[in-house]
Order: C-alpha cells, then sequence, then structure tokens
C-alpha cells in the first residue's frame, strides 16, 4: 500500500478485475475518439496502465490539463477487449469514477517528447534533466546504477571489507589533473581542495591498523569531458587491503566484479578468474595500447626492419607497425574511410597494400615493396587474401596508431570481434618514471605512492628509466576501468622516488606531511585500486557516453545547464572568502 494510491501503474493483472482501485501518476498521452470516449495512459516510476474515459463528466475533468500533468485517477479495474501482449498490464484497464490534477504542467508544448527524449539535443535533454529522466528508457540506466552500487557494497561487505567515508574538504595532492579549490573564510589566503581521490586517506586507514577499507567514494577533478570521462565529478569503488599483495587485489576483484556484469550486463559472459595478466610492454608492442580489447583476435606486428630503406618517405628513419587481416575485402571506399577514422584519432596517417590471390603485393604502398615482396611475405607470414594495415612514426606513435588501426579495423569487419562478452585484463608492470611529452623532464609515469619494484636498491642503482612499479590497470573491453598499486609505505624509499623527479626530502614533507609522519609510525605494506562506478556502469549498460548512466551530468564544457553553474557569486560572498575576481583580458 502506497500513500495517496492502492497500486501502482505497472501492477495490476486480470485477478484484480472488478476492484476499486487509486492510481497517482503522469498524464503521458490520450487518444480522444469522441467528446465521451479516450483511451488515456497514465505512467508512474514503475510502469502504465491504461484508463478509459467513458462519461463526458470525466472527460470534461481532463479539459484543458496537458501532457504530463500528475493526476490521481479512481476507478474499476475491468478486463480488456482489446489486450496489448507487449505490457504487463495489458490484460485490464480502470474505467475512472473519479480523476483529480494533482500538479498541472502549464506548457502546451514540451522540449521533447518524453519517450523520445533520447533523440533530442544533448544539452536541451540536460538542461530539462528532469523531463529526460520521466523517459523509461533513461530512467532505467538509473535504477540499474543503483542495483549495481548495491551488489557492490553487498560483495565488498561480504569480502570483509568495512565502508569507511573520507573528507570531501582536504589539501591539494599531486594526483595527476587540476584541483577544485574551495577558499576558507577563516583562514584568509588559503585554500581546501576538493579530493581528486582518497588517496591518503585510504593510505592512512591501513596506517592506523584497519585491514579492509572500501567506499564508492566521490572524486572531483577538472578535467575536460570524453565519451567515458565526466567533468568535475564521479564515483569510484575505492578499496585499499593492508599486508596485501599486487595478487590479493587482483583475487578480490576477480570475484567480485564478473558475476555483477554477468548479471546485470547486456552481454551475459565476462571473464572468470585469474583475468589475463599484460605487461605494459606487451600491451604496447601486441596492441598498440596500454588498454586493449581482447574481444578483437588482431595483433600487431613490428614491420620496421621489413621496410626499412624501401623508399617511402614516411617510413625513413622511423619505427613501423603492422596489423595483418586475413580475407579482407573490402571496398576503396571502405579503406579510405578506416585510414581517415585513424588520422581523425591520432593524428597521423594509416597506410596498407594487399597479398591477392596470386601472391602479389597490390593497392597502397606496394610499388615500394616490390623489390622486397619475399621478405615482407615472410616476415608478416601473409597468406593469399591478406591485408596489412601499416603506421609509422616514432615507437610511441607507431604504436599508438597501429593500436587505433587495429580497434578501428575489429569494428569494421566482421568477423575478428566478440562483441557479446566482457572481456577483463590486468596490465602491469607499468614503468615508474617517463619523460614528460611537455616538461621534457623525468616525471612519475602513474600514481607517485607507488612501490618501485627492487626497493631502494633499483632507485640508487638503475636508469630511472628501466625501473618498474608495482601499478596495475583494470581493462574491460578497451576501457580502463582503473589504475592501482602496491604502496609505497617505507619514508625512506618514499624520499628517494620523489628526489627522481627532483623534489627533495622537505619537499616530501610539505606536501604529504600525514603520510611521512604516519610512516615513520611502521606502516603495514597495503595496495588497493578504485575502478571507476559511472565507467562500470556505462559498460554493463552498454551505452557510448558516460553521461547517460549519470543523474544530473556536466556537458561537455563541465556546464551544468539546468542549475546555471558555474555562475557567477554576490560580491560580499567573494569578500567574505578573501577573493577578488581578475577577468581575463580580451585578446
Amino acid at each position: 500500500m502506497f500513500q495517496s494510491r492502492t497500486h501502482t501503474c505497472n501492477e495490476l493483472r486480470l485477478s484484480d478485475v472488478g476492484k476499486t482501485v487509486t492510481l497517482v501518476g503522469w498524464y503521458e498521452n490520450m487518444r480522444k475518439v469522441s467528446k465521451n470516449l479516450g483511451f488515456l495512459i497514465l505512467r508512474d516510476f514503475y510502469g502504465t496502465t491504461q484508463a478509459v474515459i467513458e462519461t463526458e463528466e470525466m472527460m470534461a475533468r481532463l479539459s484543458g490539463v496537458n501532457n504530463e500533468s500528475t493526476l490521481s485517477i479512481t476507478g474499476v479495474v475491468r478486463e480488456r477487449s482489446s489486450k496489448n501482449p507487449n505490457l504487463p498490464t495489458g490484460e485490464i484497464e480502470v474505467v475512472p469514477t473519479d480523476i483529480q490534477v494533482l500538479g498541472r504542467c502549464r506548457y502546451n508544448e514540451l522540449p521533447f517528447e518524453i519517450n523520445r527524449s533520447k533523440e533530442a539535443d544533448e544539452n536541451m535533454r540536460l538542461k530539462y534533466r528532469y523531463l529526460d529522466l520521466r523517459n523509461p528508457a533513461v530512467k532505467d540506466r538509473i535504477i540499474l546504477r543503483c542495483n549495481v552500487v548495491a551488489e557492490l557494497r553487498r560483495s565488498m561487505t561480504e569480502h570483509g571489507f568495512l565502508e569507511i567515508t573520507t573528507p570531501i574538504l582536504t589539501c591539494s595532492s599531486p594526483e595527476g589533473a587540476r584541483d577544485y579549490l574551495v577558499p576558507s573564510r577563516n583562514h584568509p589566503g588559503k585554500f581546501y581542495a576538493l579530493p581528486q581521490a582518497p588517496q591518503q586517506f585510504k593510505q592512512l586507514l591501513m596506517t592506523a591498523g584497519f585491514d579492509r577499507y572500501f567506499q564508492i567514494a566521490p572524486c572531483f577533478r577538472d578535467e575536460d569531458a570524453r565519451a567515458d570521462r565526466s567533468p568535475g565529478e564521479f564515483y569510484q569503488l575505492d578499496m585499499e587491503m593492508a599486508f596485501a599483495s599486487q595478487e590479493d587485489v587482483f583475487a578480490v576483484l576477480e570475484d567480485v566484479l564478473p558475476p555483477i556484469f554477468a548479471k546485470y550486463g547486456v552481454y551475459k559472459t565476462a571473464s572468470s578468474a585469474p583475468f589475463k595478466r599484460i605487461s605494459y610492454h606487451d600491451a604496447m608492442e601486441i596492441y598498440g595500447s596500454d588498454k586493449p580489447d581482447l574481444r578483437i583476435d588482431l595483433v600487431v606486428q613490428d614491420a620496421t626492419e621489413c621496410m626499412a630503406d624501401c623508399g617511402f618517405g614516411p617510413f625513413e628513419g622511423q619505427t613501423v607497425k603492422a596489423v595483418v587481416f586475413s580475407d579482407f575485402k573490402a571496398t576503396r571506399k571502405v579503406i579510405d574511410k578506416m585510414c581517415a577514422d585513424v588520422e581523425v584519432q591520432t593524428g597521423n596517417k594509416a597506410y596498407w597494400f594487399r597479398l591477392d590471390e596470386n601472391g602479389e603485393l597490390v593497392g597502397g604502398i606496394s610499388k615500394f615493396l616490390a623489390d622486397r615482396k619475399d621478405d615482407v611475405i615472410a616476415a608478416l607470414s601473409l597468406k593469399p587474401g591478406d591485408f596489412v594495415g601499416l603506421t609509422a612514426g616514432k615507437k610511441l606513435a607507431a604504436q599508438k596508431t597501429a593500436g587505433v588501426l587495429r580497434k578501428v579495423l575489429g569494428n569494421t569487419v566482421e568477423g575478428h570481434m566478440n562483441k557479446e562478452c566482457y572481456e577483463f585484463c590486468w596490465i602491469v608492470d607499468f614503468p615508474m618514471y617517463e619523460i614528460g611529452e611537455e616538461s621534457g623532464k623525468l616525471e612519475f609515469c602513474h600514481n607517485p605512492f607507488s612501490m618501485p619494484q627492487g626497493g631502494l636498491k633499483d632507485l640508487e642503482e638503475k636508469d630511472p628509466l628501466d625501473i618498474y612499479a608495482y601499478q596495475y590497470d583494470l581493462v574491460c573491453n578497451g576501457v580502463e576501468l582503473s589504475s592501482g598499486a602496491v604502496r609505497n609505505h617505507d619514508p625512506e624509499i618514499m624520499v628517494k622516488a620523489f628526489q627522481l623527479v627532483g623534489l627533495g626530502e622537505d619537499d616530501v614533507k610539505a606536501k604529504f606531511p600525514a603520510m611521512y609522519n604516519a610512516f615513520c609510525y611502521g606502516a603495514p605494506p597495503h595496495a588497493g585500486i578504485a575502478p571507476g562506478v559511472d565507467r562500470m556502469v556505462m559498460l554493463i549498460a552498454g551505452e557510448e557516453s558516460i553521461r547517460e548512466i549519470i543523474p544530473f551530468p556536466m556537458n561537455k564544457t563541465a556546464q551544468d545547464v539546468m542549475m546555471g553553474a558555474p555562475a557567477e557569486v554576490d560580491p560580499q560572498q567573494l569578500k567574505d572568502v578573501h577573493i577578488q575576481v581578475v577577468m581575463p583580458e580580451k585578446e
């Protein structure tokens, strides 16, 4: 029994015929046959029910009432003469004896048709998100998200983890993205930061003696939007384990995630434990990506040696990578489009040739390879009918472009991708350091709080670019769900690790005072990870955009067009927090 109603709009069946009931919901539409006959559809959170208006009095109650007004309908349930097998309530209808308007929609025209809102302009959908969410197809994604989160909580608790919330107002920390800053009223000139992740707090919980921690953690990063990344705020299944190794973390997620994906996912099969482990080096060499989609059976091969000095300018002095596609009969138009797609996504060109049924190299750049045909065929193990896609550039650029080419080929031509499953893998053995593309200086490759493989000895004796870390990524269907690591819990190793990127012991103490001091009191080895909840639900739902599974997302430019954020504030509010706005000069 619900207040003000006896049943929901998805509840009545033939067994209820003859009952007097009260339903409440939104006036979806009415097919009016005459002045005293109409078929009204009432919709609530649970579903729809047809009400048949059979008197002028009841029709008058609806005069001037717009669609999407909320109604209360009391009436008698009867069996429908024309049943609708596609609806749970399709065998019955309600004949009203009373209709009350509970909340009037004051607009004759809606911004979009509710049940077709997904076809509307995205900014219009976000501006009227409360209407967009009335669409059952949109609403169901939010319900799915609720169910997945509830399942994650249940499973983590069953695995012995405690759900502990960590602060939202904290200090700025170098997590790899821009912080959202909050000015302090009581401490002029100082700022809080919204956490990019609960990284330091969860490590401090391990140091405090908690054994297994998790939370569905809100995280805040001032980043640009992507299809799989929402700007501003996102949520992750944050977890940490004391006295744990990399394999301990893997074991938990390999037990928690597959059943949830299999239960709620659009694909009903998911990788079982253990997930495939692939080193970062092998992932880049074999798949051209550190987040490979293992549903695609194509691999990347090195073609540098067999293509060297072939006379084709873009290959000269460059690394060349190849993707071989068997029995490929696409037209030149399709090939050109694939190459164009690769260039749009990477900024680098893709090239190609074929080995025809007569054993001759044809098409694309084949004329540059004529004098080394046998060497090329042997190096790439080609068979008649094979298509070869090629990329070139500095090693990393050639690898990444080949990775995109591999995905484009796998998605374009049938037979090389099993789309109906969830394929998980771990990417392991990441380099501890890299040379920053913008700075040109040594930087941390991943999480700066990771334990280097080989510990202090490797930090002191190896070239930094040859040091690997106990870092790992969880990947599903080509989407990075999470990064994690075995943490650096030793102050001496931590200081040395930061020294290599130009930060001394005093800098470490100043930037991470709580964590550094806590580790000096005896910290357990610990490890963790934080899969993104939004990305998981996006994959489970089979959606292309992450905004489809977030109740109130921002748009691509980090604006909340419904609430009008970001917005100017009253000058007194700025004065209270000691802020003066200096607008950029117009060019």
